[in-house]
C-alpha cells in the first residue's frame, strides 16, 4: 500500500508538469506518464484487493492512453509544421 501513496504523490506531479510545462511536447509526456503511473496503481490495488476485473479495466485504460497519446502527439506535430 505505501507504494500507491508513493505513486500518488508522483501523479500530483506530473499534474503539475503538465499544467505547467513550457512547451506542448512536456505537458504530452507527463500525460503519458501519469496515464503509466494510474495503470500500475489500479494494477496494485488489483493484486491487494486480489480483484482480477481490476486488471483488465488496467489494461483497456492503458491502451487507450497509449492510442490518445498518439493522437495528440500526431496533432501537434502537423500544428508545428503549419507555424
Amino acid at each position: 500500500m505505501v507504494m500507491v501513496y508513493i505513486l500518488s504523490i508522483l501523479s500530483f506531479l506530473c499534474i503539475i508538469r503538465l499544467v505547467l510545462g513550457p512547451t506542448y511536447f512536456d505537458r504530452l509526456i507527463a500525460l503519458n506518464l501519469l496515464v503509466v503511473i494510474i495503470t500500475a496503481i489500479m494494477a496494485i490495488m488489483a493484486v491487494e484487493y486480489r480483484r482480477h476485473v481490476y486488471l483488465d479495466v488496467a489494461l483497456v485504460y492503458a491502451v487507450l492512453g497509449f492510442v490518445s497519446v498518439i493522437a495528440i502527439a500526431k496533432y501537434l506535430t502537423g500544428k508545428e509544421l503549419h507555424r
